[in-house]
């Protein structure tokens, strides 16, 4: 039985939860939706763990927006299957981040799907990506892990 190991510089615990009945299809494994929903929790709790909360972004008049997201599938997870899920940035430019997100089985410690997202800064006004702030860029770049440290 695999454990995980100690959180890395810079990687988060976003996420825990457990695999519920309702999110299983006829083979009994957790259906790819719901690999989908359980990262994209995730991925709004990486923000805060950045000291960037949403509350803030909205009050400095911007969000941040899925502009892609790929998911790599490892291992089926089944009903009553505890899992967490560990992110970091990878990436950070002029308008984008990119983060990568490993979904845990939390009580052996297997690997179940990794998952990158790159986000976009958008003006919510225009409806157009917007540059990043540069305390952002500061704040996130100082965070940039290699996705195999996840």
């Amino acid at each position: 039985m695999a454990k995980l190991p100690p959180l890395a510089d810079n990687v988060f615990e976003t996420y825990r939860a457990m695999v519920l009945p309702a999110q299983c299809d006829h083979y009994g494994h957790m259906n790819v939706r719901f690999y989908a929903w359980h990262f994209d929790e995730a991925g709004f709790q990486i923000w805060t763990c950045a000291d960037v909360s949403q509350a803030e972004m909205r009050e400095r008049g911007f969000h941040v927006v899925v502009a892609k997201s790929t998911t790599h599938f490892r291992r089926e997870l089944v009903v009553g299957t505890s899992i967490l899920v560990r992110a970091g940035f990878t990436h950070v430019g002029d308008k984008s981040v990119g983060h990568t997100g490993k979904m845990y089985n939390a009580d052996t410690g297997d690997l179940s799907a990794i998952h990158e997202t790159v986000e976009v800064f958008f003006d919510p006004e225009s409806r157009k990506p917007a540059p990043m702030p540069d305390d952002y860029r500061e704040r996130l770049t100082a965070l940039i892990i290699d996705p195999d440290t996840v």
